[in-house]
């Protein structure tokens, strides 16, 4: 049967982005809308306003078009801001590439997503550079954010005298194109909204969240991800409250940042916990500014989650969502800490879900497991430029098969268990990865790890840990094992333990175990 979301209905506005943003600042016009946490450098919202629709004008004098796309490569800064409303200003498209590909990888995205000109950073050039070659774009396609000799530059762009085009942006029209892999896959163009991430601000903003105006935000999860992208930078501009940006997550800048902004909300992935838990340089700073750390992007374990809680004196939440879901469909609400931390929390305004059996397809209930499947305004329109991908994510009643696998209580608190394609099947039993990850965390000598599924000798597939030691910690295989086998069901124990530098992962924090298994396959 479909579950509702416990909270109303709330009303989605039918305007563009831009316009939702920025039509009212409540009064801060010359409040920092954003900081760069390294350099001190901000911008007002009025500033951000004007530098917007300065580089809209510049893009129109340079051909860019209603319908067109524009790429961004590049890290948190506060200019990442004015130029992704920019582009979305000149009536054109925003796909967000991530500062971690290489120029293969970017080129392919700068093809399929038919992108005409890329911003980037000095830094990045070589990269870029080569990229856009591959695409087949001409050399004059790049603009950088800072200066580079022979490349036009930001400030070039904020210069021109051209005017602002006039708006001609319908609710329904595509605003931004993220790359995911979605539930399989090689990554894809995700088709967002304007009313998509319209909705997903107010479907976060009531009643979900107590931000105001006063409250300040840091933003170290990427703007290119989908999650950097609405839940901080545009949450934060929908707010009125000021983000503090970080280009990359560094311990020692994030703790010097935190302490020195007084920046109450910190969003985080797992990995960011478990160094906020158990590093003890977190002890030289004053976070006390903390109110809240909410973890997004992968599931974090609970008993991590308080341990971290407990030590900065802090509230812990978790949420759950995707790229291809604005991106978050459930979160624990701000005055609900009370929930299990195990959990997504509650499903957000205007959405429905399903749990489906994924081997027999009928529903379930609470207290039964099955893949989520969701329904409502933040719902992606499709993947770009691949039907039979659409086909097979988005069904013919709206739902969205997310491929991850969830449980519901009877209060309508959705946990996630793991994802449909990563369950591991030991003798017939099903063994969550993600469960075990969990576990091994708890572990005071284990700094991070991952599990994947790998054959025996036998050809049965069993659980392998793949794990990183604590500095100056000393582990074995065996006690890693005992450790594990000690804690849980004896189908779920950990068979095989290597112990590896640095688990592969996302920018937004999520172990990539599909390089692991390409790892174990290049062993065969």
């Amino acid at each position: 049967m479909p579950i509702r979301s416990p909270y109303p209905d709330v009303e989605i506005p039918e305007v563009s982005l831009f316009d939702f943003l920025f039509s009212d600042f409540g009064g801060r016009d010359g409040e920092p809308a954003l900081i760069d946490g390294g350099s001190g450098a901000s911008i007002s919202f009025a500033e951000l306003r004007g530098m917007a629709e300065k580089i809209a004008a510049a893009l129109a004098e340079r051909g860019v078009a209603k319908g067109d796309v524009v790429g961004i490569f590049a890290p948190n800064t506060p200019y990442y801001a004015a130029v992704f409303h920019g582009i979305l200003r000149a009536n054109a498209i925003v796909t967000s590439a991530n500062s971690l590909y290489s120029p293969g990888e970017l080129a392919h995205q700068l093809r399929d997503s038919g992108a005409k000109l890329l911003f980037t950073v000095s830094p990045f050039l070589d990269r870029a550079a080569a990229a856009v070659a591959e695409a087949g774009l001409p050399a004059d396609s790049i603009i950088v954010l800072d200066a580079a000799d022979g490349y036009p530059s930001l400030r070039d762009l904020l210069g021109t005298t051209a005017a602002v085009p006039a708006q001609d942006i319908a609710p329904g029209d595509t605003c931004v194109l993220p790359y995911s892999s979605g539930t399989t896959g090689l990554a894809k163009g995700v088709i967002l909204t304007h009313r998509n991430l319209v909705a997903n601000l107010v479907q976060i903003a009531v009643p979900m969240t107590r931000i105001t105006p006063d409250t300040k935000i840091l933003a170290v999860l990427p703007f290119f991800h989908i999650y950097g992208m609405t839940v901080m930078m545009n949450h934060g501009l929908y707010a009125n409250c000021t983000v503090v940006t970080m280009p990359k997550f560094d311990l020692p800048e994030f703790l010097r940042i935190v302490s020195e902004y007084r920046v109450q909300r910190v969003y985080i992935a797992p990995p960011v916990a478990v160094a906020l838990a158990k590093h003890p340089m977190v002890d030289d700073y004053d976070l006390s500014c903390i109110d809240v750390i909410f973890s997004g992007a992968a599931p974090l374990d609970a008993e991590l989650g308080h341990a971290m809680g407990k030590r900065l004196g802090v509230t812990v939440l978790q949420g759950y969502g995707m790229t291809e879901l604005s991106p978050v469909s459930h979160a624990m609400p701000d005055d609900r800490p009370d929930l299990d931390l195990n959990s997504s929390g509650f499903a957000m305004p205007n959405i429905v879900c399903k749990l489906v059996d994924p081997e027999t397809g009928e529903e379930v209930g609470p207290g039964g497991r099955g893949e989520l499947w969701v329904k409502g305004p933040n719902v992606m329109a499709g993947y770009l430029n691949n039907a039979e991908a659409t086909a097979i994510t988005l069904d013919d009643e709206g739902y969205l098969h997310t491929g991850d696998v969830a449980e519901v209580t009877e209060d309508g608190v959705f946990s996630i268990v793991d994802r449909v394609k990563e369950l591991i099947k030991y003798k017939g039993y099903q063994v969550p990865p993600a469960e075990l990850e969990a576990l091994l965390l708890t572990n005071a000598k284990i700094a991070d790890a991952a599990v994947i599924g790998v054959k025996d000798d036998e050809g049965e597939e069993v659980p392998k840990a793949f794990v990183v030691t604590q500095p100056g910690s000393e582990l074995t295989a065996d006690e890693v094992m005992a450790f594990v086998a000690e804690r849980i069901a004896p189908h779920k124990k950990v068979r095989v333990v290597e112990f590896i530098d640095v688990i592969p992962k996302s920018a937004s924090g999520k172990i990539l175990r599909k390089d692991l298994r390409a790892r174990e396959a290049a062993k065969a």
